[in-house]
């Protein structure tokens, strides 16, 4: 198949774009190179079946002859998406609408990359599918929240309204090489602070939990999404659940690293709980994480170290 990726060049987008090529299909990678970065493709340059376009998915996209449109184009890390509220709400309205235009028009599968954010803080656990969420609409994440809830109304509508075939999928806590480590996200930011031996921050007491996937795991995810007619919404994640003492704990140890655990003020509306229910990942999809999360951090670390020490060369 040929397939447009929007946010191509992001850290799952890449892992995606490279995942499509190696099981024949020809890629189209759109990114404005907001959050991603050309590096995260290089291998793909060279192939024939690759093709990178740098671009906004705020423009009207010019991409004709595609069977499917992976719509993955947002900043998602807090620290990207809080710089940027603006453009992290316009990316979520009318980037969505024209990646479903080239869809429509190509008559092609469409799949959102939406998240778990879309459940808030939430106050039902584990988060299933029925689970309508606790967002604050006003509060500082609400950019990223309802851009993402916004996608989901505007990707339903399409197939409501004009028959498109959609597919929505709610991203979990996703983790594994190509994470900035300046994201603000909590697995690179220990990993990053555990091998400059410097304190991992810990926000609240860190008794709030995180379930973590590994990139691997969620590409097999989206593709088995992109391949099926499953309309979702479908959670992708890993249902282990971990607190945030834990994951400083097990990065720290895999590091081998002296740094200690220094504690802050807990950021509004940051999620206190966060599992996804998988029932309808692994009944509609077949999919199920594989990669344990310690040997998916030991992964992760053995990038970042490497990363740490080009920069320092």
């Amino acid at each position: 198949m040929k397939i447009l990726v929007t946010g191509g060049a992001g850290f799952v987008g890449s892992h995606l774009c490279e995942a499509l090529v190696d099981r024949g299909d020809t890629v189209v990678c759109l990114d404005d190179l907001s959050s991603g970065s050309r590096a995260n493709v290089t291998r793909l340059l060279s192939s024939p079946r690759f093709t990178f376009v740098e671009a906004s998915v705020l423009d009207v996209l010019d991409v004709a002859d595609v069977d499917g449109v992976m719509h993955l184009a947002s900043p998602a890390s807090p620290v990207a998406y809080l710089r940027r509220p603006i453009f992290t709400l316009r990316t979520g309205s009318e980037g969505t609408r024209n990646a479903l235009d080239v869809a429509v028009a190509n008559s092609a599968r469409f799949v959102l990359a939406s998240t778990s954010e879309v459940y808030g803080d939430p106050l039902v656990h584990p988060q299933t599918e029925e689970y309508w969420g606790n967002v604050n609409p006003a509060g500082p994440r609400s950019v990223y929240d309802e851009a993402k809830r916004y996608a989901e109304a505007l990707t339903t509508a399409y197939r409501t309204a004009c028959g498109a075939d959609t597919g929505i999928v709610r991203i979990f806590n996703t983790y594994g090489p190509r994470m900035r480590s300046d994201d603000g996200r909590v697995v690179s930011s220990f990993i990053d602070q555990a091998l400059r031996c410097a304190p991992l921050t810990v926000f609240g007491d860190g008794s709030q939990t995180r379930s973590l996937c590994y990139v691997d795991d969620l590409v097999r995810g989206l593709l088995a999404m992109l391949d099926s007619r499953e309309t979702g919404p479908v959670n992708l994640g890993n249902p282990v659940e971990l607190t945030i003492r834990q994951i400083a704990t097990l990065v720290r140890d895999l590091v081998g690293s002296p740094s200690k655990i220094e504690f802050h003020p807990l950021p509004q509306d940051d999620p206190t709980r966060r599992k996804p229910d998988i029932t309808k990942a692994r009944e509609r999809l077949g999919w199920s994480p594989r990669v344990r999360v310690r040997d998916g951090i030991a992964r992760t670390i053995e990038w970042h170290a490497k990363a740490l020490q080009e920069v320092g060369a």
